[in-house]
């Protein structure tokens, strides 16, 4: 059995391999940004780290996003439907949580294949 962690830290790495499947760590974006600047950069961190994997989007298994406010909804998935592939969907849960600090609106956790 292997498991890769990429970039580790004290706390946790921002991705684990273990079975062909990749884990990410919760990413968040610019903190103070808009939502949509905020959704952005998740999208662009998890493509980054998903090539790291040898993965990509058209491999995502689960995509899991925190809100700090629901109002924000629309504006995300702005975002998010412009990034998704449309052939290759997740399974999806949107919900609202507090965030780590209030600077931050959106977080996205994605687990996907390899």
């Amino acid at each position: 059995m292997t498991i890769t962690r990429l970039h580790p830290g004290p706390r946790m790495s921002q991705a684990v391999v273990h079975n062909n499947t990749v884990y990410l760590a919760g990413q968040v974006g610019t903190a103070g940004a808009d939502v949509a600047t905020q959704t952005q950069d998740c999208m662009d961190a998890i493509d980054r780290l998903l090539a790291e994997t040898g993965s990509d989007k058209s491999k995502l298994l689960q995509v899991v996003i925190w809100l700090a406010d629901m109002a924000d909804f629309q504006e995300m998935n702005a975002v998010y439907d412009a990034w998704i592939d449309p052939a290759n969907p997740a399974a999806r849960a949107c919900g609202e949580a507090k965030l780590a600090t209030p600077d931050y609106k959106v977080e996205f956790i994605v687990t996907a294949a390899i």
